[in-house]
């Protein structure tokens, strides 16, 4: 069934109000929870209608596990607005980030950055891609891999030695994948720790973006080290380029990512606001101001308009089976999780009962084991993390389950094949996502999530 463009347009709109009420409550606005609700039921009926089979079933797997809850006596009510709850969150936080993704895209600054970090010499291209892809992210998020990407594949083209150009391709979208995938540890922008930081008591992004930052670096670094080690020996070295532009080209990433942190940090420790309610709100005032500056600086009037009506007819609508499977991803876990206790505890698992080392190596791994099988990270999170104790039961500061759960979640974007990072990496590789997870990654992933294990321990039972 093709995509309806007017209910297209109408759940764009719906989006919109849905993120501006939940932002406006995370502010103190006295928006009462049924609103919030209706319209996030709302999106997801008007979104079910133009979605592919395999997102519906999303919903219908939703449906099922509430049915359950009832038919089992639960506070199936009661677990569901909490179900719907988290679904909301996903999605005001999804559509303030494509504000920001919106303006970077028609950016010509970032893409000059982009390019020149692409046209990097064999010495220093790895190293340059991995922080600006890291820089990238923590602005635009996917889009730094869709950006980087292109570009990298479009200069690994240029080389006639296939051998040659094969290797170029591989380690350049790997340095831009491991890039991103670092940002996933303590980016206040980032799913990750929007999501961890909501469902683990006690936890805030302010204290956990130490460990996260951390982690990022053992992440970048490890692979750093395995690409210098394992490089490939060429009989022929590849000729040496002249790269156009200087570092200066760097300056307006930087410019943006520091009014950002500023911005988001300043507001948080004004207001008190948590930080993803901050986020809500800054993000599409910077995406904004950003906007007109283009505006003016490309000199065209109207653009402002045709920019707001491109992205309600146009991208919004065009994100509806990744807002689809966000949205319910968080739902089946929130509704979920009371159906798979008494599973586990009749299985003999019982998480109460392990030792706290324990826990935390679980809450690393379990992350990218379940993405081996399908299970989005938000899912997997938001099923997980109610079963297992509190950090004050386990004698822990809650950044230490947070870092605990945010490394998983950055190791399984390097490995599940079923993930955005994968299928992106894959596509420029002109692999399949399998085997950028499992060939490509396998050893780093081994290597990385392992070291990853021991500064969570690290952190977690001796230095905190």
């Amino acid at each position: 069934m093709s995509p309806n463009p007017t209910i297209d347009r109408v759940t764009a709109v719906v989006l919109v109000v849905l993120a501006a009420l939940f932002a406006a409550r995370e502010w103190g606005a006295g928006v009462p929870g049924g609103i919030v609700e209706g319209a996030t039921l709302l999106v997801l009926l008007l979104l079910g209608a133009n979605v592919r089979l395999t997102r519906k079933a999303f919903v219908l797997v939703g449906l099922a596990l509430t049915l359950w809850l009832a038919l089992s006596g639960e506070d199936w009510l009661g677990q569901a607005r909490r179900g719907l709850e988290k679904a909301a969150f996903v999605a005001a936080f999804f559509v303030a980030l494509s504000t920001l993704r919106n303006v970077a895209e028609t950016s010509p600054a970032l893409r000059r950055a982009g390019a020149f970090l692409a046209a990097q010499p064999p010495g220093r291209r790895y190293g340059a891609l991995t922080g600006g892809g890291h820089l990238f992210a923590l602005l635009i998020s996917y889009g730094s891999i869709s950006l980087l990407g292109s570009l990298a594949s479009n200069a690994a083209r240029s080389e006639s030695d296939p051998v040659i150009r094969g290797h170029r391709t591989r380690r350049m979208l790997l340095a831009i994948q491991r890039g991103f995938i670092a940002s996933l540890a303590w980016s206040p922008l980032a799913f990750s720790l929007a999501i961890t930081t909501v469902l683990i008591p006690g936890a805030s992004w302010a204290g956990a973006a130490v460990p996260g930052v951390v982690s990022a670096v053992i992440i970048t670094m490890t692979g750093w080290a395995m690409d210098t080690i394992f490089k490939p020996r060429l009989g022929r070295p590849p000729p040496k380029r002249e790269v156009e532009g200087t570092w200066s080209l760097m300056l307006p990433l930087m410019v943006l990512l520091v009014l950002l942190a500023g911005a988001v940090s300043g507001a948080h420790f004004l207001t008190g606001i948590r930080v993803v309610g901050v986020v809500m709100v800054v993000v599409p005032v910077i995406a904004l101001v950003w906007a007109v500056i283009q505006r003016i600086g490309l000199g065209r009037e109207g653009t402002l308009r045709g920019r707001a009506r491109g992205y309600i007819t146009g991208e919004l609508p065009g994100y509806r089976g990744e807002i689809v499977l966000l949205m319910m991803a968080g739902y089946i876990g929130t509704v979920g999780a009371p159906v798979l206790q008494p599973v586990l505890l009749s299985l003999g698992f019982a998480p109460e009962a392990l030792p706290t080392w324990a826990v935390l190596v679980i809450l690393v791994w379990i992350v990218p084991a379940l993405g081996q099988v399908g299970m989005n990270p938000i899912l997997a999170v938001t099923l997980i993390s109610p079963l297992f104790p509190s950090p004050e039961a386990l004698g822990v500061p809650p950044a230490a389950m947070v870092a605990a759960i945010t490394a998983g979640w950055a190791m399984s974007g390097a490995t599940s094949p079923f993930t955005a990072t994968t299928l992106l990496i894959g596509s420029f590789g002109r692999v399949s996502a399998t085997h950028v997870g499992l060939r490509w990654n396998g050893v780093y992933f081994l290597v990385a999530t392992s070291i990853l294990t021991g500064w969570v321990l690290l952190f977690g039972l001796v230095l905190s």
